[in-house]
Formats: structure tokens, sequence, C-alpha cells
């Protein structure tokens, strides 16, 4: 291996980590906030990118379909919760202020979005504005999963959470098949600009993914920083007891956390859909990777959990190039070792009841 084919692995390394860097960052939120093991994860990848595709192409995005059913199953378990409070309260006055906000939170916008979807000619959108309807379409998903299917289980054991999670993940799969079909599809690259370094190459959709990696990433140390809500997320993970005294609605912490993982997972799915042929289940791959860069990082610390996904980038190119037929095993062989070490290094303690 000379220098330039180690300096083209590299760049194709840093890139895919990069996206593994965004999927494991939000592993770790929402495992930290909710307990949840996320593994749809990966899908919200596969409908970013499918379906920025179909937007892109001029046909409807059928994940708007998918939204306002989403939206109507969790307004009908809306009601159903408020009238268990009525029937234990006897407030009235409260009903019509719960069926106003539900019915505007969980069917009125995800009606609008697909009214949009449907009646406008997408193909000829400039490209923010297709990335932008697709992000309202797909991220919306995120808080809806969590009030159907996570809500109600939120004080349940990790592994209740996490079979949970294995069967939405299937669910997700089978409807992608049944709305993307089984075909494969590419978006339209951010950039077709080339640059030359010495006697490598670097694409400005490279480059593109990178720089929108930094400054989500950089985003969202603000946000944990510097922001009320940011400072709830980490109280919620550090404490959610603790957090629950001091008047923190650990709710409105998972609704918000799985929001953030949804819309890293769909323009995770943007970035890389214009380099590599996106699938409906190829997410799932995608996500898994981005787990193991989480696992890398203990479940708990976003900068190991960033670096771990660049060093998942970096072997996983560089095992392309010296043993392809093996790359998937060498890539997921690292999570043994790092589970060995957190195992003899970490105190062992119950689950929390």
């Amino acid at each position: 291996m000379d220098f330039s084919i180690a300096a083209i692995l590299a760049q194709d390394g840093v890139s895919t980590g990069a996206i593994y860097a965004l999927l494991a960052l939000a592993t770790v939120l929402v495992f930290s906030v909710t307990r949840v093991i996320f593994i749809p994860q990966g899908e919200f990848v596969s409908y970013g990118a499918l379906t920025m595709a179909a937007l892109q192409s001029g046909k409807f995005a059928s994940a708007a379909t998918l939204l306002v059913a989403l939206g109507a199953v969790a307004f009908t378990m809306e009601l159903y919760d408020a009238g268990k409070r009525y029937r234990l309260t006897r407030r009235v006055g409260a009903l019509p202020r719960i069926v106003a906000l539900g019915a505007g939170k969980y069917l009125l916008f995800p009606i609008i979005i697909y009214a949009i979807a449907k009646s406008i000619d997408t193909a000829g959108l400039p490209m923010i504005l297709q990335l932008a309807l697709t992000l309202a379409i797909v991220v919306p998903m995120g808080p809806l999963l969590y009030r159907v299917a996570y809500q109600p289980l939120a004080q349940a054991s990790i592994l209740v959470l996490l079979i949970v999670s294995v069967a939405v993940h299937f669910a997700l799969v089978g409807l992608g098949l049944v709305m993307f079909g089984a075909e494969g599809s590419r978006t339209t690259p951010f950039s077709e600009a080339t640059f030359q370094w010495g006697a490598t190459t670097v694409t400005g959709q490279s480059i593109a993914i990178v720089v929108v990696s930094l400054l989500l990433i950089g985003a969202l140390y603000v946000f944990f920083e510097r922001t009320l809500a940011g400072k709830s997320l980490r109280a919620t993970a550090i404490n959610r007891v603790g957090a629950q005294l001091m008047g923190i609605g650990t709710v409105q912490a998972g609704r918000l956390a799985f929001t953030l993982a949804a819309g890293m997972g769909a323009l995770s799915g943007i970035l890389i859909a214009p380099i590599t042929t996106i699938y409906y289940d190829s997410g799932f791959l995608i996500g898994l990777k981005g787990f193991v860069a989480g696992v890398v990082g203990g479940l708990a610390s976003y900068p190991a959990a960033a670096i771990g996904a660049i060093m998942v980038g970096l072997l996983e190119s560089f095992s392309s190039f010296w043993a392809s037929a093996y790359k998937e095993v060498i890539v997921f062989t690292l999570v043994i070792p790092v589970l060995l070490w957190l195992s003899l290094t970490s105190g062992h303690t119950d689950e929390e009841e």
C-alpha cells in the first residue's frame, strides 16, 4: 500500500466515521436519557435518504403517510390517557385543552406535511427546500415513536425496552419495503467539486459530510452546555429520579432525546445517500456501526463515542482494502475487547427499579 492509497482510504474512513459519530451520539443520548438501546436508529438513516431520493425524482414521499398514521395512533393514545385522568380527577375543564393540544400536535402538523408533499412538484424545488421537507417528514417520527412504543413502558426494565426496540426495528424495516420498494436509490450530491491535495483527490461531498457533522456536533455541545433544555437532558441522563424531584419532566426529556436522535439519523442518511446506494434495510448495518462506536464510549461518554466512531470508520475503510470479505466481521469484533475492558474496569451495580 502506497501513500496515495492510504490517503484515499483515510478520506473514506473519516467521512464514514463522521456519519457514525452522529449516530453514536444519538445512541448515547437516547440510552442516557431513556435507557432505551435505540436499534431503530438506522431506519431513520434509510428513511431520510429514500425520502430525499423520492422528492428529487418527483415521486410522492410515502413516509408522509406513515407520519399521519403514527400521529393518529399517538392522538388516540393521548385521548385514552386523558380519559383515565378524568376518571380519577373528574376535572372536565382540562379535557378540551388536552384534546386541542393533542389534535394540533399529533394530527394537524402531520396532515399539513402530508398535504405539502402530495400537492407540490418536489422535483423542481431547490435542494435546500427538499432537504427541509425531508426532515419535516422524517424527524417528527422520532417523538411519535416514543409516544406510541416507549412512553407507556418508560418504567420497564432495560431488557423489556430492548425487546420493544427490536420489534420497532422489524416493523419499520417492513414498512420501509412497502413504502420505498426493494430497489436502492441515490441522491444528488451537495457538491460536484473536487480538490487535489498532492496525489489525492478530495471530493466536495466528503468535505460536506465532515463539515456538517462537525457543525452539528458543535451545535449539540452548545445546546447541552448553554440551554435550559440541554441541561435538563443532561440532568435526566445523570439521575432520572433526581431530575424528577427537581421538576424536570422525564417524558418531555425522552421526547426531546428521540427528536434529536431522529434528526441526526435522517441527516446522516441525507449526507451519505449521494455516495452510496441506500436500500430500505441499509440503515440497520449503518446504525449498528454507530452503536459499536457508542459502545466504545460506554454508552455514556459523548467524546469517547465520537472518537470511537472515527476508529470504526478508519478500521472499516482499511479492512475493505486488506480483507474486504471480512470487513464487517472485523468492525463488529471490536465490540468484544471493549466490552471486556469495560467489564473489568467498572463496578457492577444492580439495575435501578
